[in-house]
């Protein structure tokens, strides 16, 4: 069974640490898929404070885009919103850890 988790990230302080969670887990397990879902603040962290070793598993919430009035230039994945995109990968059997 590979392991399949979402971190969650709604700060600037919980994207940082979220990128070196997943970065840990994937060094302990590789073929683990991992995303982190950012919404609210950390959205705004995340277009100022790109990291490539972890951006492709990321994943912006454009309701916060919109609402903070960014655009996503660098071209992160994005999704309607952040608290159906993290229910329904709870749903599909994807576990949780808020950052």
């Amino acid at each position: 069974m590979t392991d399949r988790v979402i971190f969650h990230a709604p700060t600037a302080g919980s994207l940082t640490r979220a990128r070196r969670n997943l970065l840990n887990f994937r060094a302990a397990a590789p073929a683990a898929e991992l995303r982190i879902i950012a919404n609210a603040a950390a959205v705004a962290a995340a277009l100022e404070h790109p990291d490539p070793d972890t951006d492709a598993q990321l994943v912006l919430c454009r309701t916060s885009l919109t609402r903070q009035g960014l655009n996503n230039d660098a071209g992160v994945a994005e999704t309607d919103s952040a608290v159906v995109a993290i229910a329904r990968l709870q749903q599909a059997g994807w576990q949780y850890i808020r950052a």
